[in-house]
Order: structure tokens, then C-alpha cells, then sequence
């Protein structure tokens, strides 16, 4: 029903795009900004002297570079970011890491609002299909950042701003990309346009399809957007934002293991039955809805007041066949289930369901003068999840339907915040910020160990401080500040006794800037992020039989990141470089081994070795190249030309420093032509090609890795994610 309706909406939306003067791209600048509510965007702000501690992408070059892959791969040329995906292509479940923190670790928000899983602590781009064709503007931070809603940044943060209303005319597009592995991208996109200059709204349908690199990881994902703007009177506006995901992917989880590599690198292991075939629906199925409604007031010249409803609302069905040893209990199945007592295993198909809703109210004030910039905010937000199993068919000795596990949990967090940006003198400004998080956990159960609970109380305080100093062509800063987080879900599967501490982080970051006057831009940034009580996976077991993440005392990462960006006087050219040198350690490491001979676990300590994943070198950027821009009359004025280079140093896959369980560097570049040429009626066709790993390179992104003993033998299995080699896509778009 809601798909007719927004079809519906969609056709009605088209009717008036006859009446546009100009398409997107060449309006822009006749263009009236219609504004965005305050309340996502005031929290950016972190200094008024110059806001270069967040990197931020614009619509543009967003247009530019989105042919379907997900968010971390749009991002991966910046500087100390490194992305990967499951099935190999960009599409599907797609990952990220900046400065060696993954998505757990990273605050992402959409439009101010949470989008991290409250228990995981992780976020799934594969749920928001295609919402780079609604981004306005990714924005990504390092280090501790500055106080966001959610869990606040442990390595980095990314706020994403999707509320698509900036037309003050109506129009109407349609673009579809084509490539490789069958990889298949249409989105629509219509807007009413400014409606008597107080009403505007937006609808977008995103469809992708691709069947992956590696076997049976095929995606079928499906999304809907709509926003409306109303304005109250001139001081007064109110938002609303709906936003529909839905994604289907054939589980690709499990990786290659390393034997693999050089005889088959598409192999996928999982969904294995009995007789050596492949169960064909060995799936993930999630379904999720985001309701978002803003208001926002100017009081006066000064001051200014707003707050968010929202509501995110999740169903996911993981389908899988795994075959169970009926006879024991840690198979998940209980010993009850056994109606045939001869034999212990069996093929079964089983689905694991989650059911969930996060809600909650944002609320804020801001104050703007001449020598202060000042925002207060108070955030209050629940989780409600429901974890359940049931079998839905079995080879033999269970019953279908039937439910093995259903488990609750909740989360509620009140979370206040505010900033301060004083300038005494000209030259001079300080910036100030605290933040107090109060956290409430239950959790009635876990799947493995239905009868383990939790109440888990949390209160966290995170303060920054930051220094700028700007004169002509210089800058320089300096921030201290702290951020502490609680354990994930995973985490907390222990007896009370073993239960993990919080993490905490002291981050400085200093930083220098050079600004010449003929477009060249050079930036250090120098960083130490130190830990204590860092939650790392060290192949321990703890008390209820669960392998979970421990803390270690201590632990730190240090570099510098440089980078380089370049214009041409006629900006008919764009150079963008960075690079990235770093020391990632933890003190006083050590592995469990399981030893299966004697039923125990055998103990390595290491002195000091490299955190996982953190490669000590990262290098990358942009090479734009615009060769009609000096023709103002050309059609073809906006075309493109964009070279995107990226090197990954030695990553590895456990904290052990093996060389041996490790990702090899690898070099790899994409490029991607787009032409939007302007018609006679002025509507705009849009051409664009991107041809991704230009190169062809072998390489891996991902990976883990365990060992074990078995007949006094140690045995170590690493497994790997390969990337697919050489891929193309090709777009077609129209814009009226």
C-alpha cells in the first residue's frame, strides 16, 4: 500500500515538471537556499574560525561519484579510511574503518538522529538503500569529534544529511546504472517545488539488484524517501521525513578461507547441506522505517529553539540451513527436541528473528553573537527488542514452528550536552564541550544462555576542549577530549562477576593549515588516541562459554595525516591527496588458544603488539579533471573526469602481530566519467561511466582468523573477503 501511494505521489510530482525552467544541475545558482532545520545542523559547528575538522562531502561530488555502491565505499578516498564488502562489489553489506575503528566504534547519525544499533552498536548501510541519491552531505569527523545523540565518537563519526528539499522548482529525474556481476541500479526522483512559498516535499523510489562476486551473495534491495517542508510563518518551520529500506542479501559472511584463494576466490561455505549441495535460500532479509519530524523556531536575531520526534522501526529474518548435533544443548537445540534417539545430527533450516523499535525526542537551543556560539541539547531515546528462533523445516527429530529461544531487552539512555565557541580576540577562539550520558540496560537472556540476565546502569562524562589560533594565511589547533562507551550485546554475555568495564578514550588532536591565495591547501594533523580498558577479541572463553571481547589495559594509536589539496586558477583542474602514518598498539597481549586435547585453553602473552585492522600506512585522494568548465555556453560544461587512487598498508587479523594472519597492502584506483549534457528545453541527460579497480589487482579487504590444538598440533584458519578484480557500470539518467 505504501509503495502505490508514493507511485502514486511520484506521477502527480511528474505532472508539474513541465513547468521547470531549468534542470537540477544548472539552477543552482538562481536557486533560493530553502534552509535545513536547525537542529541537524547546528551540532556540526565545532569552531567559527574555520571548520576543518570534519571533512565534508557536497551534493555534488556526491552526483559525481554515486553509481550504487554503499557509503564506506564513497568515503574510502579520504584520509586514514579504509572500506570493504562481503560480496565483493560495493553493494550488499558494505564496512568501513577510520583509523582502525569500525563501524561499533563510529557515531553515525542521520539528519542529528542516532542510526548505530542501540545493542550492537554497529550500522548497516544495506538498510538504507541508495540514500546517497537523498544526501545533501556526508560529513565525516575523527578522534573524539564533538558531542553528537547516540554513542559518542570512539574513533570517528559520520553525520549524513538526507532531507532533500532544496527545489524551488518542480522536478522530476530518472537514473539507471548497469555493470558487472549483474549489478543493476534505478532510482526516481520527484519534488512538488516551492508551492506558495511555503510548502515543498520530495519522493524518491531506489531500487538495486546484483548477484556479487562471490557465490550466492546476491542482493536485492529496495527504498523509499519522502520528505516535506511547511513553512509556519517566516520564523517557524516543520519537517517531515519517512524513509523505507528493505534489503535481501544471500549470506557471504563467513569469508574464503585462505586454501581458497588461489583456486576459487568467489567460494562461499555456508549453506552446506548433508549431501554436498547448497541450500539456495540461505538469506537476510530486513525490513526497516525511519520517521523523522523536525521543528524549528527563531526566536530572534540570537536565538534559536527546535527539537525532533523520531522513530525507527526494524524486522530482520536471518534464513540459514545448519546442520545440529541434536544430542548436546550447546548446539542451541535442547536435548527435549529429540524424538529419535539413534541418531545426533541433522540438517535443519532455522530463522532468526529480531524485532525492534527505537524512538525517542531531541531537543535543543542555540545562542549566536559576535564573540559567542553557544548550543544546548538534550536527547532522551528507548530501544525495545525482541530476539527470538524457530525451526522451519527439519530432516527429522524437530517439530517445524518450533521456537527455541525468545528473549527481550531494553535500552534507555538520557543524554544532555552542550558547546561553547567564544572569541576573545580576533585571531583567537576557544571551543568547550560536555557531554553526560545516562545509560539503562536489560537483558532478559541471550540465545546461547536464555537464563543469564542483566540490569546494567551506565553514566558517562565527556568533555573536549579545543584552541584555535587563525591569522592570514595560517591556522593552528589543538583538542583534548575524552569519550567513554559501554559494552555491546556481545560484550555482556558473561556472569556478573566477568562483566566488561566501559572503554575509555583521551584523544589530542593538533593541527596546522596552510590557505595560499592560488588554491593550494596543505593540512597536519598529528593524533594520539590512548585507551584504557579497550575491548579486544583475544580467544578467551569466559565464564558461561561465550568467545567475547576482553578489556586490556592499556593500548594507544599515534600518526600524523597529511594532506594536499590543489585548484587551478580556471578550476579546470582538482587535486585532493592525502597520506597517512601510524602506530597502533596495545601493551601486555594475550591469546587464548583453544587446546581440544585437554579441554582447556593455552595462554600467550605478547609485550607489545599492532592492533588488528589498523594499518600503519593509508594513502589515497582524488584527481578531478573538468574540460569544457571554460566553456560557459558548452553542453557538455559540467562534464567530469575522476581518478580515485587508494594504498592499504599490511593489516592484521588479530592483535597478535603475525605476519601469517594478515592482509596483504594492495594498490588500487577507480575512475569514473560523468557528462551531464544540457538539452534544447534545457532538461539534462546524464551520462556517466565508472570503471572500478582500474587495475585488476587480487586483493583482499577483510578478514579473521583462529587457532586451535588437535593432536598436539596447532592448527591456525584464516579467512578472507576477497574484492572482485576489474568491474564496470554505465548510467543513464534524465533530469526535467
Amino acid at each position: 500500500m505504501m509503495k502505490c501511494k508514493l507511485l502514486c505521489a511520484m506521477l502527480f510530482f511528474s505532472s508539474l515538471a513541465s513547468h521547470a525552467q531549468q534542470s537540477l544541475l544548472e539552477k543552482g545558482d538562481t536557486l533560493r537556499n530553502i534552509e535545513l532545520p536547525l537542529a541537524t545542523i547546528r551540532e556540526s559547528k565545532g569552531n567559527r574560525l574555520d571548520d576543518f575538522s570534519a571533512k565534508k562531502i557536497n551534493k555534488k561530488t556526491l552526483t559525481r561519484l554515486n553509481q550504487g555502491q554503499d557509503i564506506p565505499h564513497l568515503l574510502s578516498s579520504l584520509s586514514s579510511v579504509v572500506s570493504y564488502s562481503d560480496a565483493g562489489v560495493g553493494t550488499g553489506y558494505t564496512g568501513i574503518r577510520i583509523r582502525g575503528a569500525d563501524l561499533t566504534r563510529i557515531n553515525v547519525t542521520m539528519n542529528g538522529i542516532p542510526v548505530n544499533d542501540a545493542e550492537s552498536q554497529a550500522t548497516y548501510f544495506v538498510n538504507t538503500p541508495d540514500m546517497l541519491s537523498s544526501t545533501q552531505q556526508l560529513e565525516v569527523s575523527k578522534g573524539v569529534g564533538i558531542s553528537k545523540s547516540g554513542v559518542g565518537n570512539f574513533g570517528a563519526g559520520i553525520a549524513i544529511n538526507n532531507l532533500d528539499i532544496q527545489y524551488r522548482d518542480p522536478m522530476f529525474s530518472y537514473q539507471t546504472d548497469f555493470g558487472s556481476f549483474g549489478t543493476f541500479k534505478n532510482t526516481l526522483k520527484a519534488s512538488t517545488g516551492l508551492l506558495h512559498e511555503k510548502f515543498v516535499a520530495t519522493v524518491r523510489l531506489s531500487t538495486i539488484k546484483s548477484r556479487g562476486f562471490i557465490e550466492r551473495s546476491n542482493s536485492n534491495l529496495k527504498a523509499a524517501q519522502f520528505t516535506a517542508k511547511y513553512a509556519i510563518d517566516a520564523k517557524t518551520q516543520l519537517i517531515f521525513n519517512y524513509m523505507k529500506g528493505y534489503e535481501k542479501t544471500g549470506q557471504a559472511w563467513n569469508g574464503v578461507p585462505q586454501d581458497s584463494l588461489q583456486t576459487n576466490r568467489t567460494y562461499n561455505e555456508l549453506g552446506v547441506k548433508s549431501d554436498g549441495s547448497f541450500y539456495d535460500n540461505q538469506t537476510d532479509n530486513y525490513g526497516q522505517d525511519y520517521y523523522q519530524l523536525f521543528l524549528d523556531r527563531q526566536l530572534n536575531q540570537r536565538w534559536a529553539v527546535g527539537s525532533i520526534l523520531f522513530l525507527t522501526k526494524g524486522k530482520v529474518i536471518m534464513k540459514n540451513l545448519r546442520r545440529f548435533k541434536i544430542i548436546k544443548t550447546t548446539a542451541s537445540i535442547p536435548t527435549s527436541l529429540v524424538r529419535i534417539p539413534f541418531f545426533s545430527t541433522t540438517d535443519l533450516i532455522r530463522q532468526l528473528w529480531l524485532d525492534n523499535d527505537f524512538f525517542g525526542v531531541k531537543m535543543y537551543a542555540t545562542y549566536l553573537s559576535k564573540k559567542v556560539d553557544a548550543g544546548f541539547y538534550f536527547n532522551a531515546n528507548r530501544y525495545q527488542g525482541k530476539h527470538f528462533g524457530e525451526i522451519v523445516w527439519a530432516q527429522q527429530g524437530i517439530n517445524k514452528g518450533y521456537r527455541w529461544y525468545d528473549l527481550s531487552a531494553t535500552k534507555s539512555e538520557i543524554n544532555g550536552y552542550s558547546m561553547l565557541d567564544y572569541r576573545p580576540a580576533n585571531h583567537l577562539s576557544i571551543f568547550a564541550d560536555m557531554q553526560i550520558r545516562e545509560v539503562r540496560y536489560i537483558l532478559n537472556g541471550f540465545r546461547r544462555n536464555p537464563t543469564l540476565m542483566h540490569d546494567l546502569h551506565f553514566t558517562f562524562f565527556n568533555p573536549k576542549i579545543k584552541g584555535t589560533f587563525k591569522k592570514q594565511h595560517h591556522l593552528a589547533s589543538l583538542l583534548v577530549g575524552i569519550a567513554q562507551k559501554e559494552p555491546n550485546r556481545d560484550d555482556i554475555e558473561a556472569g556478573q562477576q566477568f562483566l566488561p568495564k566501559p572503554e575509555k578514550l583521551l584523544n589530542t588532536e593538533l593541527t596546522y593549515q596552510y590557505q595560499a591565495e592560488n588554491g593550494f591547501r596543505f593540512q597536519a594533523n598529528a593524533f594520539g588516541m590512548f585507551y584504557r580498558d579497550q575491548l579486544v577479541l583475544t580467544g578467551k572463553i569466559n565464564d558461561v562459554g561465550a568467545y567475547t571481547r576482553s578489556n586490556i589495559d592499556k593500548s594507544y594509536r599515534v600518526g600524523i595525516e597529511l594532506e594536499f589539496r590543489y585548484v587551478s586558477e580556471k578550476k579546470f583542474l582538482e587535486l585532493n591527496a592525502n597520506v597517512a602514518f601510524s602506530q597502533n598498539k596495545i601493551l601486555n597481549f594475550s591469546e587464548f588458544i583453544d587446546d581440544y586435547d585437554n579441554g582447556s585453553q593455552i595462554e600467550k602473552k605478547y609485550r607489545q603488539t599492532d592492533i588488528s585492522f589498523s594499518p600503519n600506512i593509508v594513502a589515497g585522494g582524488r584527481v578531478s579533471v573538468f574540460p569544457f568548465i571554460r566553456r560557459s555556453n558548452s553542453r557538455f560544461q559540467n562534464t567530469s573526469l575522476d581518478f580515485l587512487p587508494k594504498f592499504v598498508g599490511r593489516q592484521y587479523l588479530d592483535n597478535t602481530g603475525n605476519v601469517d594472519r594478515s592482509i596483504q597492502s594492495y594498490v588500487v584506483g577507480d575512475v569514473i566519467l560523468n557528462s551531464p549534457i544540457r538539452l534544447q528545453n534545457n532538461s539534462l541527460l546524464h551520462l556517466r561511466l565508472g570503471v572500478y579497480n582500474v587495475w585488476n589487482k587480487r586483493y583482499e579487504a577483510n578478514g579473521y582468523t583462529f587457532s586451535y590444538i588437535y593432536n598436539q598440533q596447532q592448527t591456525t584458519q584464516n579467512y578472507y573477503y576477497p574484492q572482485a578484480g576489474i568491474r564496470w557500470m554505465l548510467g543513464l539518467g534524465i533530469s526535467l
